[in-house]
């Protein structure tokens, strides 16, 4: 009789952690339309894009990231943590190495087959929109078990609400070019870029049926000539060169905001400091960051 109560109170114990594992455990659905289980919160995570690095850090578990992508290089804590590659380069070895129990990998990572080879916990998200930003947070927020993903959003939107209270009546409509890349890449009304601007009351000269970030035929730049121009601070003195670009009202209005490396990589990033991006938008709509030079 005595056997039988320690063996039913031992099945007892078991069923008990049994039922908290599985209260523990979260089912995700990633960017690929996989169901991934996750058995527990993750301690130790890699993330290899900025925008989830900083999505980790946002919902407070930078302390659980023990390995980020070569470009991660916010907030100041995740500096000196290991770097194991970009987006075409990734370390496997090196991520392996972390002993991860999640890694984090935008869909259009190359490493990605491979990780998934290894058997190693995966969960691919590639934030593309304002609505992915948003999505993401919602994702990773109850696999971490940590933050408040709908109070992250609501303050990246108060933020972009108030970037577009500041922005002058008069300079609503104004005809913007942001580039992302001097081949040139741009970023179109379908990106999370041009999202902003429309928030922001501005035209973005790119439609969104060439794709998020096309790459254009500079003669395009120059026919829809934009009244605003906004680029990295390293590409700015080309423009001139660039063929009858000195036609473009920005060129000759010396309307061309340029950014530095910071401020590109706030607004290149589809994540939690997308408020941040938006002021500045407006303060490059406004002609109060990153002054090119005055037309000749």
């Amino acid at each position: 009789m005595r056997e039988r109560s320690r063996v039913a109170a031992w099945f007892a114990v078991l069923l008990l952690a049994l039922a908290a594992a599985a209260a523990h455990a979260v089912e995700a659905i990633d960017d690929r339309g996989l169901r991934v289980q996750i058995p527990r919160p993750p301690q130790r995570i890699v993330s290899l894009m900025p925008s989830l690095t900083e999505t980790v850090c946002a919902l407070g578990a930078c302390g659980r990231l023990v390995g980020v992508d070569d470009y991660s290089n916010w907030p100041p804590p995740v500096a000196p943590l290991p770097h194991v590659g970009g987006l075409e380069d990734a370390r496997v070895e090196s991520i392996v190495a972390l002993r991860p129990d999640l890694v984090l990998v935008p869909t259009s990572s190359r490493v990605l087959p491979r990780l998934q080879t290894l058997g190693l916990p995966v969960l691919a998200l590639e934030p593309r929109t304002l609505r992915d930003v948003r999505r993401v947070l919602q994702v990773l927020g109850p696999v971490l078990e940590a933050g408040d993903p709908e109070a992250v959003w609501q303050a990246i939107n108060r933020e972009v609400q108030v970037a577009a209270q500041k922005l002058p009546p008069a300079l609503r409509g104004t005809r913007v070019y942001v580039e992302v890349g001097s081949a040139p890449f741009a970023a179109s009304e379908g990106s999370f870029i041009g999202e902003l601007l429309v928030r922001l009351g501005a035209e973005n000269i790119v439609p969104a049926t060439l794709g998020p970030f096309p790459k254009l035929n500079p003669e395009f730049v120059v026919r829809a000539d934009p009244q605003v121009i906004i680029v990295a601070r390293g590409d700015a003195a080309s423009l001139r060169g660039r063929p009858a670009w000195q036609r473009i009202e920005a060129l000759r209005r010396g309307r061309v905001c340029a950014l530095d490396t910071d401020q590109m990589n706030v607004l290149m990033r589809a994540g939690p400091r997308l408020g941040e991006a938006a002021h500045l938008l407006a303060d490059c709509l406004q002609g109060r960051l990153g002054a090119g030079s005055p037309g000749r």
